[in-house]
């Protein structure tokens, strides 16, 4: 759910960008042109779980909050004083959650950033490319089930080179 809302918004701030740099960029999109847009999507798509199992982590893995269990105790009580003196929230566990939601609360923003940052700040893919698929992908369904397929085969092979590495480090280890 966090993952969704996450790219939700992502999604609706990226409106803003397009109108900002709408440059009439005539003729069909390339393969290359996809390409570097999928592979932004599948960078920022990496960013959001890699961010994701950090929170997940925070919340696990943290010292005050013994698991998830006590988490989801805090959560149910949070603001409300009655609920949280009858759950016996320490003012370490307060400081603790609030932590972790100061850290999910700036999590669409660095999500946000970071796609921003690979659009105009890298040699990923340049504005004008950007928007010209993003343009492309509102007038012609077929190059979104292109940008699908190609989205699905990049994280794929991704998978595939973490399976490898992952198998080799092991080997090392031996």
């Amino acid at each position: 759910m966090m993952k969704k809302l996450l790219l939700s918004a992502l999604f609706l701030s990226f409106f803003g960008m397009v109108s900002y740099a709408q440059e009439a960029t005539e003729g069909a999109v390339t393969d290359e042109e996809l390409t570097q847009y999928a592979t932004v999507e599948v960078m920022t798509s990496q960013f959001v779980d890699q961010k994701t199992e950090e929170l997940r982590n925070m919340i696990l893995n943290n010292e005050v909050i013994d698991g998830g269990a006590r988490y989801n105790e805090i959560k149910a009580a949070w603001g409300d004083d009655a609920k949280m003196t009858e759950a016996n929230i320490t003012e370490e566990e307060k400081a603790a959650y609030q932590a972790i939601l100061d850290f999910q609360g700036s999590l669409q923003q660095s999500v946000v950033d970071y796609k921003t940052n690979l659009i105009t700040d890298s040699d990923v893919i340049s504005v004008s490319v950007y928007n010209k698929v993003l343009g492309a992908l509102k007038e012609d369904p077929s190059v979104k089930e292109k940008l699908d397929s190609l989205i699905e085969e990049l994280k794929q092979e991704a998978s595939e080179g973490e399976e490898d590495g992952s198998a080799e480090a092991a080997e090392d280890g031996k």
